[in-house]
């Protein structure tokens, strides 16, 4: 187990996908990482999850990974990282940590701002 939580929880859930299961249970969960569970409820990439003493997440997803080392990305730079960690330009999420809160890229392009790259989804 290393400090990261959310790569932590992130490589739980490929895991499960790797063995054809659709649902995964974690011990250790953190604010942020709901929040970056959220979004990806909203997008259809989590179908739910339950927090409880354990963290169960049901998915339906192809792909989803913690960016490391956590680039910050300005609003220009941007491009280049949906370049490298999304498979199309309209396909997936890419999770951007702004003072605004987490958004994607998407929201990130109307409200021209950027931020630290968290995670992505496809």
């Amino acid at each position: 187990m290393s400090q990261d939580i959310i790569a932590d929880v992130l490589n739980e859930i490929m895991n499960g996908k790797r063995n054809r299961k659709n649902s995964v249970q974690v011990k250790r969960y953190s604010k942020l990482l709901i929040e970056v569970l959220n979004l990806a409820k909203k997008h259809g990439y989590i179908e739910e999850y339950k927090a409880g003493k354990e963290l169960e997440i049901k998915f339906k997803l192809n792909k989803c990974k913690a960016v490391k080392p956590r680039f910050y990305a300005s609003i220009n730079q941007l491009d280049k990282y949906i370049k490298r960690f999304l498979p199309a330009r309209d396909f997936g999420i890419l999770i951007i940590s702004t003072n605004k809160g987490l958004i994607t890229q998407e929201e990130a392009y109307e409200k021209n701002i950027g931020g630290s790259l968290i995670a992505y989804f496809y």
